[in-house]
């Protein structure tokens, strides 16, 4: 689904000067947020919105974007799917993408896919503003925190304190099987998961047992405690400000 205010399904008129910029967020409230802080600048524009994946790559090939601004947590394809079509369809647009962790691997997979940068989701509004100027001028932005542990990686891989090739992990899941895992601690059952990612629920079955076959778990309660144990989900919150119900039965038992 596409949003663009009045404009949504026509080709907006833009102020020349401007970093056009597209948002693709699955929630909303947040998403009008982010819209909200954008166009308070002088020198940005939100051209379209997307809710989804495959929105966010057909907007970034019809509109031509400079910077996408795009949650890993897409629903339909995901936030690394996304970014690796978007490079492919509309070369020139600059993919930023929010995080909720800094896992290394992942982050490995989110630059691979050709992000211009990552930000975790809890930046506060200046540090968003410097990776989109910084992205449009050519260059690249990690958040501090993604930084600083990859430097730190760097150093004790320098010094030998780790192997160049670690040791595979069992806790290492696919992009999909990530996509799957999360919808799992929304509180979404096999159908919802399946219509979301357009696949069978036979498909779905089996990435669910291929996951907790790779962690090592069994049930769902126990997939979600150690998901949320590992920082492997984005924890979902309620208005009041509490997990959202299937993550808060995993958390209680």
């Amino acid at each position: 689904m596409v949003h663009a205010g009045s404009s949504a399904g026509r080709t907006p008129i833009l102020q020349s000067g401007r970093i056009k910029v597209l948002l693709a967020y699955r929630h909303t409230l947040l998403r009008q947020a982010l819209r909200t802080l954008l166009v308070a600048q002088g020198d940005i524009e939100v051209i379209h919105e997307a809710e989804d994946g495959k929105t966010a790559i057909e907007c970034a090939e019809r509109f031509r974007p400079d910077i996408v601004l795009m949650d890993t947590q897409l629903p339909i394809v995901s936030g690394i799917e996304a970014t690796r079509l978007i490079r492919k369809r509309a070369r020139n647009a600059r993919v930023l993408l929010l995080t909720a962790g800094a896992d290394d691997e992942y982050i490995l997979q989110l630059l691979r896919a050709g992000a211009a940068g990552c930000l975790l989701k809890d930046c506060d509004g200046p540090e968003l503003l410097l990776a989109i100027r910084a992205a449009h001028r050519g260059g690249s932005y990690l958040s501090p925190a993604i930084s600083d542990k990859m430097v730190q990686n760097y150093i004790r891989l320098a010094d030998g304190q780790i192997d160049l090739v670690p040791p595979p992990r069992r806790e290492v899941l696919s992009v999909r099987e990530r996509e799957i895992l999360q919808l799992v601690a929304d509180g979404n059952g096999n159908q919802q998961i399946a219509q979301d990612l357009c696949l069978s629920v036979k498909t779905v079955e089996a990435h669910k047992a291929h996951i907790m076959r790779k962690l090592n778990v069994r049930g769902r309660t126990e997939l979600i405690k150690y998901a949320i144990r590992k920082g492997l989900i984005e924890l979902e919150m309620e208005e009041s400000g509490q997990p959202r119900i299937a993550e808060r039965e995993a958390l209680a038992s």
